[in-house]
Order: C-alpha cells, then structure tokens, then sequence
C-alpha cells in the first residue's frame, strides 16, 4: 500500500530540488535547516564571500509556488539585512500527476513545478 508524504517529507522533497540548484550554482552550504517554518532553510556563500539566506517553501499544485507573505518577507529582509545576507525564494509546487485532489505517494511519481530562485530586494518597503 502506498504512503502518502508527509508535510515534512513534502518540504523536504523540495528542499533536494532546490540544494541541488544551489549546488549547480556553485553556492557553498553554510547551514542546513530542514524543519518547517524554521527561516532560512539554507544558509550559503557565494565566491565572492557573500551570505545568503534561502527560504524554501513546498505547495501543493495548483497553488502558485511563487506566492509568498509579503509582510512576514518584510520583516525576514529586515533580519537579513542585519546578518549582511541577502534573501533567496525558492518556492516548489508538488503534485500528484493523477489527480490534484490526491496526495503525493512516497516513491511513486509526482507533478513538481519549479521557476528557479528569486533574488529578494533587501530594500525594507
């Protein structure tokens, strides 16, 4: 019988997309965070020395990934700019390619959607 992931299983699932992403991009691992709602999941360097802090975050398809709070963004950005970091988002959408009311089964295929990493403004609105 399948398992269905569980929201940790879910967060985690992106989190290895989006490392290897990271990864690809020559970024260097600083921290890792894998808990849910703990902020940033990653922290990374780049070669220039510069801090980031990355904010992954799973949805389930056909929810936009690329949607964040806002106002909770404003008060991390505020947090970043106090470490000399600079803010990535990376949002994933999850699914299951059988039917957007089913959930995603462990080791069984899914739906990911996936834009890539967004360059937060540390500029405070």
């Amino acid at each position: 019988m399948s398992k269905a992931l569980t929201e940790q299983e879910l967060h985690n699932l992106a989190m290895n997309h989006v490392g290897k992403d990271l990864e690809q991009r020559g970024f260097e691992f600083i921290a890792i965070n894998s808990k849910l709602k703990k902020h940033p999941q990653f922290v990374c360097i780049d070669k220039k020395s510069q801090y980031f802090f990355v904010i992954v975050r799973a949805v389930i398809l056909p929810d936009n990934p690329n949607n964040f709070d806002v106002v909770w963004m404003e008060t991390f950005k505020k947090h970043a700019t106090e470490k000399d970091a600079k803010v990535l988002y990376a949002g994933v959408g999850l699914g299951n390619p059988k039917g957007e009311d089913l959930p995603i089964y462990l080791n069984e295929e899914y739906l990911i959607e996936y834009n890539g990493i967004q360059v937060i403004e540390t500029n405070l609105n």
